[in-house]
C-alpha cells in the first residue's frame, strides 16, 4: 500500500466545516466540528447539531437521513439532525474534502473508488476520508424500457443508438451502474441522458428516453423520483431481460453484488409489464459516515437510535433496515477503512464488534 493511499485511509485531523456551521445556523459550545454544532438543548442538558449530507431531493438517501432526524426529534435530547441536499454519494465525499460536511451519506463503491485513486478519483483524487460508520440502505438497481423503443433487452443495447438514462451524475448508483454499463459494452454507441433525478420523469413523459436505470431500496419501496417516473409513464415502462453479457459484468465489477428476484418485488402505479420471468439488479450499499469532529457521543447516539427507535425511522421510511439486532448494521463494513469510535463503542457495548476491523479517533 502507498503512502498517498495510506494517507487517503486516515481521516483529516483538526478540519473545521465553516459551510456546515452557517447551515447548522448555531455556535459551537463543546468544540464539535462541521456537520454538527452543539447548543443547548431540551432540559438543560448539551445537544449536538448535525447536519448530514444526504443526496438528491426524492432519492432514497434523502428520505432515510429525513426519517433519522425524525426520529431524533422524537427519541433523543442530546441529537438534533438537519439534512442537506447535495449531488450525491460521491460528490458527498468531495464535500467532506472541501470542509463542508462532516456527517454524510456515502456508498461503499465511491468510499473505495476514493481510497484507490481510481474512478473520477483518478484523475480528481481527495485527501481526507471521512471514518465508516453502519449501512443504512442496499439499493437495487435494474432496466425498464419505454414502450415504442423497441428494445427488449440488454443484448439490444450492443446496436447502439437509444438513449438511455444511467442515473444523475454524482450520485454513488451512477458511478457504479456506468461502470457496469461500460464493462458490458454498452456506453460508447449510445447516447447518455445526463439530467437530474428531478428532471427525468418529464423527459419520460416527453419520450425522449429509450431506456431507464432505475432503484429500489431493500425490497420494499422504489426511491421517490422513480415513483414519480412511474406516475408520468402513462404505464408505459416495462422491465427488460438482462443478458448473459451484462450479468457477467456485474459480477466483474468490484462493488456490485448481483441479485435475481423471481418475483418482482416492487409496486408500481401505472401496469408496468414483463418481458422477463427473472428480474437481475446490481445491488449498492450506503452508509453513513462520519468525520473526527463528529463527537463519539454523538455518532454513538445515531447508532443508538437507529437500532433502539427502528420502528419510528420505518414510519417515516418504510424502505428502512430494522438495525434492532445491531449486526444488521455491521453487514457493509469495508475492513480497510476505520470506523468512527462512537459507531464502534455502541457495537462493543452489544457484542457486535470485530477486532479485526479498526477503531478511528476523534478530534
Amino acid at each position: 500500500m502507498s503512502d498517498d493511499s495510506k494517507r487517503r485511509r486516515d481521516v483529516l485531523k483538526g478540519m473545521t466545516t465553516l459551510g456546515a456551521i452557517g447551515l447548522a445556523g448555531c455556535t459551537d459550545s463543546l468544540g464539535g466540528g462541521g456537520g454538527g454544532n452543539n447548543s443547548s438543548g431540551g432540559g438543560g442538558g448539551e445537544q449536538y447539531q448535525m447536519v448530514i449530507a444526504g443526496a438528491g431531493s426524492g432519492t432514497s438517501t434523502q428520505q432515510a437521513a429525513q426519517a433519522l432526524a425524525r426520529a431524533a426529534s422524537q427519541h433523543s435530547d442530546t441529537l438534533s439532525i438537519t439534512v442537506q441536499v447535495t449531488d450525491g454519494w460521491t460528490a458527498n465525499l468531495y464535500e467532506f474534502d472541501g470542509g463542508n460536511f462532516e456527517t454524510l451519506g456515502v456508498d461503499n463503491n465511491s468510499l473505495a473508488k476514493a481510497m484507490s485513486e481510481s474512478g473520477p478519483f483518478a484523475e480528481d483524487p481527495v485527501d481526507n476520508l471521512p471514518m465508516q460508520g453502519f449501512v443504512f440502505t442496499n439499493l437495487e438497481m435494474h432496466w425498464v424500457a419505454m414502450e415504442g423503443s423497441d428494445i427488449q433487452s440488454t443484448a439490444d443495447l450492443q446496436d447502439g443508438g437509444y438513449t438511455i438514462y444511467p442515473i444523475q451524475p454524482g450520485f454513488g448508483t451512477r458511478l457504479l451502474t456506468e461502470e457496469v454499463i461500460k464493462e458490458a459494452g454498452l456506453w460508447e454507441q449510445n447516447e447518455i441522458l445526463n439530467v437530474d433525478t428531478t428532471d427525468i420523469p418529464g423527459a419520460v413523459e416527453e419520450n425522449r428516453v429509450d431506456a431507464l436505470c432505475v432503484y429500489g431500496a431493500n425490497g420494499v419501496n422504489l426511491s421517490s423520483w422513480v415513483q414519480e417516473v412511474d406516475v408520468r409513464s402513462n404505464g408505459r415502462l416495462y422491465l427488460m431481460e438482462v443478458d448473459d453479457n451484462f450479468r457477467q459484468a456485474i459480477e466483474s465489477v468490484p462493488g456490485a453484488l448481483l441479485n435475481d428476484w423471481e418475483e418482482y418485488p416492487y409496486e408500481w402505479e401505472q401496469e408496468i409489464n414483463n418481458v422477463t420471468e427473472t428480474t437481475t439488479s446490481w445491488v449498492l450499499a450506503g452508509q453513513w459516515a462520519f468525520g473526527p469532529d463528529v463527537p463519539a457521543s454523538a455518532a454513538r447516539e445515531v447508532a443508538r437510535i437507529s437500532a433502539e427507535h427502528h420502528e419510528a425511522i420505518q414510519q417515516a421510511d418504510p424502505t428502512a433496515i430494522d438495525h434492532s439486532g445491531i449486526e444488521s448494521m455491521t453487514s457493509a463494513v469495508m475492513s480497510d477503512l476505520e470506523i468512527h469510535p462512537g459507531v464502534a463503542q455502541y457495537w462493543k457495548d452489544n457484542n457486535a464488534w470485530n477486532d479485526e476491523w479498526t477503531e478511528g479517533s476523534t478530534n
